[in-house]
């Protein structure tokens, strides 16, 4: 990977979630014509079961068990979430940041799972 860090905006967001399905505990990307229940849809929960990790106003992705779960320690929520995403992103994921968020929506996704849903796609955006 060039980057490992994907910057969307809100409306991008939206349209990246709506572009998924989830089938039998798998994401993937829907296709054009393409019939989906509407089980299939996949909102920010859906996504967050399939995250390495997260911090989101919409999801409690557990900032401090992460952390605990990494055997690290922190002084306040930023140096945990940078000590996480440290972590991950020294394994390869991807970062996914939401830019005009009013608090702070960041995603870590394992690199496989980025590439099947086409964020690598959006690399640099």
């Amino acid at each position: 990977m060039t980057t490992d860090t994907i910057n969307l905006t809100s409306a991008e967001w939206t349209a990246f979630l709506a572009s998924l399905y989830e089938r039998n505990d798998r994401l993937e990307l829907r296709e054009p014509g393409g019939i989906y229940s509407p089980e299939e849809a996949v909102d920010a929960y859906v996504l967050s079961g399939h995250a390495e990790a997260l911090r989101s106003a919409e999801v409690e992705g557990d900032v401090w068990g992460t952390l605990a779960d990494l055997e690290e320690t922190a002084r306040d929520e930023e140096e945990a979430w940078a000590k996480i995403t440290a972590f991950y992103l020294e394994r390869g994921c991807l970062l996914v940041r939401v830019t005009d968020a009013e608090e702070p929506e960041e995603w870590l996704l394992a690199e496989e799972l980025a590439r099947r849903l086409g964020l690598l796609d959006r690399q640099g955006a």
